[in-house]
C-alpha cells in the first residue's frame, strides 16, 4: 500500500487499524522513533515484547505464546473483518514480520505500508506525536495459517527444494557474524539477501523485477502448494520480508521461524561456509 492509498483509507468511513512496528537490531528502541513522530492513529507494537517470545532454544525471535499475541493485537485494536496496515521505518523488514504473524494467526486482511514511515513523511502527509485512543479489538488467534519449517524440514528442503538464506552475503559465507555465536549457513541453502528485494528508499521492487530475481535463483514463479520454497535468516524477521517479496511475486514459501539462531543451538547440525557452489 502506498502512502497516498493509506491516507485515503484512513479518511474513509472504516479506516484500517494502523500498527507501527519500528525496531532496530541492537537498539535504540523503536518506541523512541514512534514517540518522535508517526502516522496519525498508529499504535506502537514492540517486536521483542509482542511479536516474539523469549529467546532460547527456538532462536532469538521465536513465535510468542498464542495468548500473548492475541492480547497484543486486541490491545492494538485488531478485530474480525477490519483491515490492518503495518509500517516500519522504511524497508518493511519488521512490518513484514507483523504481516506474516497476523496471517499465521488467522487475520488475512493485512497490508504493509510500502516505504514505511519515511515514505509517508516524504509525501508531505501529517505526522502525529500523540498516542491514539484505541478501542480494544476482538481478534482471536488461530495459529497455523502460514507454512512453516523447523530445523529438520529446513534441512530436507535444502536438498529437495529451494531454501533461501535472506541474510547479507558475508554472513551467509561465514566471513562475519555480528549477532549469533556461529558463522556460516545451512548446507544446501541459496544466498538471497533481503536487501535485494527493495530499492534505495526501502520500497519493494516492482513485481516483474521480483519475479525475475527469484527466477534467477531457480524459482519459476508458478507457486507451489507443497511449499517447495523456504526461507530463513538470523532469527525469522528478515526472512518474513523475503516471504512477503515472494508472495508479491506469486510464490508461496515457508518460513523457518527459528532460523539460523535456532539451527546453531544443536551442535550436531552441520554448518557450511564459503560461497554457494556453481
Amino acid at each position: 500500500m502506498s502512502p497516498a492509498e493509506l491516507a485515503e483509507a484512513l479518511a474513509g468511513d472504516e479506516p484500517p487499524v494502523l500498527i507501527d512496528v519500528r525496531w532496530r537490531l541492537g537498539g535504540p528502541p523503536g518506541l523512541e522513533s514512534y514517540q518522535a513522530g508517526h502516522v496519525p492513529g498508529a499504535v506502537y507494537v514492540d517486536l521483542d515484547a509482542q511479536l516474539a517470545g523469549p529467546p532460547g532454544d527456538g532462536g532469538r525471535h521465536p513465535l510468542p505464546e498464542v495468548a500473548q499475541f492475541e492480547a497484543a493485537m486486541r490491545a492494538a485494536g485488531v478485530r474480525s473483518g477490519r483491515d490492518v496496515v503495518v509500517c516500519d521505518e522504511a524497508d518493511s523488514t519488521t512490518a513484514a514480520r507483523a504481516w506474516w504473524m497476523l496471517q499465521y494467526y488467522g487475520h488475512d486482511q493485512v497490508r504493509v505500508l510500502n516505504g514505511g514511515f519515511r515514505a509517508w513523511e516524504a509525501a508531505g502527509l501529517p505526522v502525529s506525536t500523540g498516542e491514539p485512543d484505541t478501542k480494544p479489538g476482538d481478534f482471536i488467534a488461530q495459529p497455523g495459517r502460514m507454512p512453516v519449517l523447523d530445523a529438520a524440514s529446513a534441512a530436507t528442503l535444502a536438498k529437495s527444494g529451494i531454501l533461501l538464506d535472506a541474510r547479507a552475503p558475508a554472513r551467509y559465507r561465514g566471513q562475519t557474524e555480528p549477532v549469533d555465536r556461529v558463522a556460516g549457513h545451512i548446507p544446501g541453502a541459496v544466498s538471497a539477501p533481503t536487501a535485494e528485494n527493495v530499492v534505495a528508499d526501502g520500497r519493494f521492487r516492482p513485481v516483474a523485477d521480483l519475479r525475475e530475481r527469484f527466477a534467477n535463483l531457480g524459482i519459476d514463479g508458478a507457486g507451489n502448494p507443497e511449499a517447495a520454497v523456504g526461507v530463513y535468516c538470523g532469527s525469522g524477521v528478515t526472512a518474513a520480508h523475503e516471504v512477503l517479496a515472494l508472495t508479491l511475486a506469486g510464490i508461496e514459501a515457508a518460513l523457518y521461524v527459528g532460523s539460523w539462531s535456532d539451527w546453531i543451538t544443536d551442535p550436531s547440525r552441520p554448518v557450511a561456509t564459503g560461497p554457494q557452489p556453481g
